[in-house]
């Protein structure tokens, strides 16, 4: 086990991750090596009143860190994959590229993300809205067992079957009730995929949006989508061609054959000329391409609602608070959901019954945060007639709960916390889980 202090060589290289936007200054960080060196750091934490906060990637940032000892996971990268099971055990401290890289040649999938930087146990934890989501549900919904250390220091094996409680309130509650250090998995039989992204001008985009949102209701569950409107930053790992162009990008990933998938999506070809289209028959490993979310550690900040329903009109008056004339700068998405998400399943994964996920990030790089925060309120109030609450996945650096829980789920999760966490070690680790 190693650890750093403030001020210690190796501190700051030990807390940098992709998110650069908020410094952690934890009193300790622990580098574990494995689940023996995550007991050790919650026990010293625990004999000290510490608060305990996890990173894997640094997607997000655990709140509980500050001040106290951040669990470092990263050196945990062990992945195994069982063919004949269809399951994979993944340390706390793997990104999905490796899982999918993994699963590939027994012709398994996981239900990964979109970014194959994130952190595949931090994403899990917080529900996990996959590539396909809406044919196989959230990756929480097929996890089999989880390996935990919690505030007493004791690494506990966790089933549906073993500890019921415990599982279900560690699916979707996050790190707030331990330390997860591995997780059993299960894959999908899914080798390939039709997939990509059509791009449109900025001129196209209420069309964009309209045909969009009414093709959400024609479609399988076989296929997953998204919506994102943005103006492309004038930063260099944007396409040159692209710098401070307005556009709108449905992107499409469908488990069924490349000619069903191209007949889906001829609706949405009808719109009008693209700026670029990628759609095609790809192998799982490439599905980060549908999405193509940047690989670069930078500075940002975001949040998100859980909408009900969305009409044409609600998705108007939030591009015109988001777009262009916006005083900052806004990615606007808006992911469908339905399908096997709806299903219900005994774990604390809530909004089940959302039809539609909309996420507004912002970069904080020369921008004033709480200018920022200010246009999220009115995004946020313009949608409140249709909000259910907020997915835990998709908060970016806030630290407010409000709404990541109906009611009856945060009563369980209360007496979950009351039984194994009674201290409130692991109290703010509702922050932020995307892959940390």
């Amino acid at each position: 086990m190693i650890t750093y202090r403030s001020g210690d060589t190796g501190y700051a290289t030990e807390l940098a991750g992709f998110q650069t936007g908020f410094a952690l200054r934890p009193d300790l960080v622990v580098a574990a090596a494995g689940a023996s060196d995550v007991r050790r750091a919650v026990a010293y934490a625990a004999e000290r009143g510490l608060p305990v906060g996890v990173q894997a990637t640094g997607h997000g940032l655990p709140g509980a860190a500050e001040g106290g000892v951040l669990v470092s996971t990263r050196r945990m990268d062990g992945v195994r994959v069982d063919a004949e099971a269809r399951t994979a055990r993944i340390e706390a401290g793997v990104r999905w590229g490796r899982v999918v890289e993994a699963a590939a040649p027994y012709g398994l999938a996981p239900l990964s993300g979109s970014a194959p930087g994130v952190g595949a146990v931090s994403y899990t934890l917080g529900g996990g809205l996959g590539v396909l989501s809406r044919e196989f549900g959230y990756a929480a919904d097929h996890v089999r067992a989880l390996d935990v250390v919690t505030a007493d220091g004791e690494l506990r094996h966790v089933t549906a079957e073993t500890e019921p409680e415990l599982y279900g309130a560690l699916l979707g509650g996050g790190h707030a009730l331990g330390v997860v250090t591995a997780m059993e998995v299960g894959l999908v039989p899914v080798a390939r995929l039709y997939g990509g992204s059509l791009m449109f001008e900025g001129g196209l985009v209420d069309e964009v949006v309209r045909t969009y949102l009414e093709w959400t209701r024609t479609v399988p569950d076989t296929l997953t989508s998204g919506l994102s409107v943005m103006v492309f930053p004038d930063v260099p790992f944007v396409p040159a061609r692209l710098r401070g162009r307005y556009t709108a990008s449905i992107r499409v990933a469908y488990s069924g054959s490349a000619a069903e998938g191209e007949r889906l999506v001829e609706p949405l070809r009808a719109i009008g000329p693209s700026v670029q289209d990628t759609l095609r028959e790809m192998p799982y490993t490439e599905s980060a391409t549908v999405h193509s979310d940047p690989e670069q550690p930078h500075a940002y900040y975001g949040d998100n609602v859980m909408a009900r329903e969305l009409s044409v009109a609600d998705a108007r008056r939030l591009l015109a608070l988001t777009g262009p004339e916006s005083p900052v700068w806004t990615v606007t998405q808006v992911r469908h959901l339905g399908g096997a998400l709806a299903k219900d399943h005994p774990h604390a994964v809530p909004h089940r019954d959302a039809r539609f996920l909309v996420q507004v990030l912002s970069g904080l790089d020369g921008t004033d945060l709480p200018a920022v925060r200010a246009l999220y309120g009115e995004v946020f109030a313009a949608l409140a007639p249709v909000t259910l609450g907020r997915s835990l996945n998709f908060c970016f650096g806030g630290g407010d709960r409000a709404g990541l829980y109906d009611p009856e789920t945060q009563k369980r999760l209360a007496r979950v916390k009351e039984q194994y966490d009674p201290a409130n070690l692991f109290s703010r680790n509702y922050v932020s889980p995307c892959g940390r």
